[in-house]
């Protein structure tokens, strides 16, 4: 095979790619050399030819791309997406602050201001590309309009697909160390096939009531600013009063931020519950947007607001800026909830004694105000739904059946990237230039077909449209009370056994 990246080139790219970051004031001059024999170890070579910056230096990322496709011509890394992924974090570790220093910088910057230090933080993570900018960008986005405010639909196709060669080398490849991805252990690890190439992460410590907890953010955002906050220690996630405290505690923190935590149950919950850890970042979800359906009070605390919201999931809103008179409503309602049942509308607290209520909380600040949503879940399963009683449906889950975590409650959909090409064929025999489509996809086309006049000006929007409405289904289907005549009045009942006790 012919290189691509000839033996001048690359000399060429090395000087480039370290004048851009002395140039911007990155590195320091006097670690030229020292940064130029280490990419030289990375990339297997033994001589170097000293020649002048290019007149015109080309971004960074453009420079390590050429770097990587070089490792991989010259032998010098395996043509795998995780060896190029760990080859690519192991160069920008190289240009990217110590652990030490990056806290210095936060707390240096936070003494004028919040904001100012999640900035800094957040445009490093970007820069050194521990956050995939590049692969976040081809995610497809749009919005759909519904009663209940406009929902967001994303297509995720940022994250990398593993070849068969990786899938049979990945048995090999299991370690125990870092116990799972959320680890403070990950910061600087090298990764393998099967765990991602951490050296260039970074984790800034905070005190969260007491604890020591990480906050860094995550290289897949699914919205802006996508944060994640982790125990230092690795201990199973606990959805009780003090994941309450440790929320506010970190609002405290970061006022301009919302940060929530996936219910911790299976089915309900998030795809890793073996870590402590909540997610947070500085979006609006259309949940955060929805009024109030009608309002209560509870004894006790009267500056803390209580009200039902408005939305397709079941959820209590209070709101007050006494922050442990927040908690301890929270704590009651969460409390009550967990051995609540009411079997006309197939809540039961739980079965043979498996639990099967849950909360997932999120909150955020309102000026003075702390702000705090209690989504009640339930992950019942039955011979009908063995997926779920409250979770998607069979006849979304076409589109639809991964679990409904803490994102997709607040009303961002995140779908499977499958769906990019399952979709376009989809359009395609809507307009008759395909014949069929994927079977789990034929009766939803077809009922398409008879309920629109499709053209290829309208396809598109026809298509988008019947995602948004079967998103807002799923949601519908996780919700404990439905939003029905009985579902409501189930909720006020719940409502008003909960003031009462």
């Amino acid at each position: 095979m012919n290189k691509t990246v000839s033996e001048e080139t690359i000399d060429q790219i090395i000087t480039d790619f370290l004048e851009y970051y002395i140039q911007t004031g990155k590195v320091d001059a006097l670690d030229r050399i020292y940064l130029t024999n280490r990419l030289l170890d990375l990339l297997g070579k033994k001589e170097f030819r000293q020649i002048e910056p290019s007149g015109e230096i080309k971004q960074p990322l453009e420079l390590l791309d050429a770097m990587v496709v070089y490792a991989v011509e010259s032998e010098a890394i395996e043509d795998l997406s995780s060896s190029k992924d760990v080859f690519g974090a192991k160069v920008m570790d190289l240009v990217t602050p110590r652990p030490s220093e990056v806290n210095q910088l936060f707390w240096e910057h936070y003494e004028k201001g919040p904001k100012e230090a999640t900035d800094v933080f957040f445009d490093l993570s970007r820069q050194n590309n521990y956050i995939k900018t590049r692969e976040i960008a081809k995610n497809i986005e749009y919005t759909h309009a519904t009663e209940y405010g406009d929902l967001e639909i994303t297509i995720n196709l940022s994250k990398p697909e593993k070849d068969p060669k990786e899938i049979a080398l990945a048995g090999k490849s299991e370690t125990n160390y870092p116990e799972c991805k959320l680890c403070m252990e990950n910061e600087g690890y090298e990764g393998h096939l099967t765990h991602p190439g951490r050296a260039n992460h970074r984790i800034v410590r905070m005190d969260v009531n007491g604890e020591e907890w990480g906050f860094q953010y995550s290289p897949y955002a699914y919205y802006n600013e996508h944060s994640i906050f982790l125990s230092r220690v690795h201990r199973k996630m606990d959805v009780g009063v003090q994941a309450i405290r440790n929320l506010l505690d970190i609002l405290t923190t970061l006022p301009h931020y919302f940060v929530g935590s996936n219910a911790g149950l299976p089915i309900v919950g998030g795809s890793i519950l073996s870590h402590d850890h909540y997610q947070g970042g500085r979006h609006t979800f259309p949940l955060e947007r929805a009024e109030a359906d009608y309002s209560f009070e509870m004894s006790g605390s009267s500056e803390v607001e209580t009200s039902v919201i408005k939305w397709p999931m079941s959820v209590i809103r209070l709101s007050g800026t006494d922050k442990e008179a927040v908690v301890e409503k929270a704590d009651r309602i969460m409390q009550y909830w967990e051995t609540y049942s009411d079997e006309s509308v197939g809540i039961y607290a739980e079965t043979d004694g498996t639990p099967h209520n849950a909360v997932t909380p999120i909150a955020r600040r309102d000026g003075e105000k702390y702000e705090l949503d209690l989504v009640l879940r339930n992950n019942r399963t039955s011979e009908n739904y063995p997926d779920g009683i409250f979770h998607p449906h069979p006849p979304v889950q076409h589109i639809k059946k991964e679990n409904i975590g803490l994102i997709e409650v607040m009303g961002l959909a995140i779908l499977p990237p499958r769906l990019k090409d399952e979709l376009q064929t989809v359009r395609e025999y809507l307009t008759g230039k395909q014949t069929a489509v994927d079977p789990i996809h034929q009766e939803w086309a077809d009922e398409l077909k008879k309920q629109y006049e499709i053209t290829e000006e309208n396809v598109e929007e026809i298509v988008d449209e019947a995602v948004g409405d079967i998103f807002l289904q799923v949601l519908k289907d996780a919700g404990v009370f439905k939003r029905d005549k009985e579902g409501k009045a189930a909720f006020k009942r719940f409502i008003d056994a909960l003031i009462k006790d």
